[in-house]
């Protein structure tokens, strides 16, 4: 064992096992392991060489290093709270989330100090120039907007700094105590203006359904009169119709059969007939009944009625 040892150290103290150490540092010097989604910036005596990307790189020992490594994720910054004066001269607190990313690692490096200060600096100015071009009334309701714009001037300022900024969003917008006093009172205003506009609406409705169902109960009711009428009128017209057409085709009959012997002495008769009965009508309504050939008695009147018959008869 003690042998083993003092072989260990003597060639510890030997020029391959100098040489041999050498080569592992500058190796390890010269192999470089970029993560994904981060870049080096390599300098060379000071100066900027090359930007290296993810993956296995080799750069010069002892003349290379590592000046920047930069994240090329996108970052989320909060935004600190800051007043604003909106155009009608309201002061505002207002807040926000910024996400941008690095683009190129060597203007990130090189053109601006602390490129994540920059632009949260930048953010905090443009918002409040944003602000100072609309009224309070527009910074709740045009929030979308708003949020577009400050993004579109910050990367017109930031593309310098070699960063892109994605977008930004306001988290809260706080106006004085006096003004959120008089908005919630002029929403308050509001909900009980909808609220009586919408209880017009509801009995102008209701009135306007009665009269039209009182409208369309006295149409049926007109129309149904109507109707009946109609009905009535042409039962009417077709039973005078059908009487008429009853009784002509009765004196149609009747004519058919005058044209006959038979028929012209039942008409006689039937006149016969109805001469006796007038006769006897006049008896019962007056207590004078005059006769033809002073015939007081029922015998003589029957006689007279079957002389003038016969003497139709002969006639004919």
């Amino acid at each position: 064992m003690d042998i083993l040892i003092e072989a260990i150290l003597e060639f510890a103290f030997t020029w391959q096992f100098i040489v041999l150490v050498l080569v592992v540092v500058l190796l390890k010097s010269a192999i470089v392991f970029v993560p994904q989604n981060r870049a080096y910036v390599i300098e060379r005596f000071g100066k900027f060489q090359s930007n290296r990307s993810a993956g296995l790189n080799f750069i010069m020992p002892f003349i290379d290093k590592i000046a920047a490594d930069r994240s090329l994720k996108e970052q989320a910054v909060d935004v600190p709270s800051q007043g604003a004066i909106t155009r009608d001269n309201i002061t505002l607190t207002v807040d926000g989330v910024l996400y941008f990313r690095v683009l190129d690692p060597y203007k990130a490096t090189y053109g601006v100090e602390d490129y994540s200060f920059a632009v949260v600096q930048l953010a905090q100015t443009t918002m409040r120039s944003e602000l100072g071009k609309i009224e309070l009334d527009k910074t709740f309701e045009e929030r979308d907007k708003l949020n577009s714009n400050i993004v579109e001037s910050i990367n017109s300022a930031s593309e310098p700094w070699g960063v892109q900024v994605l977008r930004y969003e306001i988290k809260d917008i706080v106006p004085p105590a006096t003004i959120m006093e008089a908005m919630e009172a002029q929403m308050k205003a509001e909900r009980v203006k909808r609220a009586q506009i919408l209880e017009s609406e509801g009995d102008r409705q209701s009135a306007i359904n009665v009269a039209e169902g009182r409208k369309q109960a006295q149409v049926l009711a007109a129309e149904a009169d109507k109707a009946e009428q109609v009905l009535q009128a042409e039962g009417e017209a077709k039973a005078i119709i059908a009487v008429a057409d009853a009784k002509a085709e009765a004196l149609m009959t009747v004519g058919e059969a005058a044209k006959t012997d038979q028929g012209q002495k039942a008409i006689q008769l039937e006149l016969a007939g109805k001469a006796i009965g007038a006769k006897e009508a006049i008896a019962k309504e007056s207590t004078v009944v005059l006769l033809p050939d002073g015939s007081t008695d029922a015998s003589s009147v029957v006689a007279q009625a079957m002389t003038i018959i016969n003497t139709l008869n002969k006639g004919a």
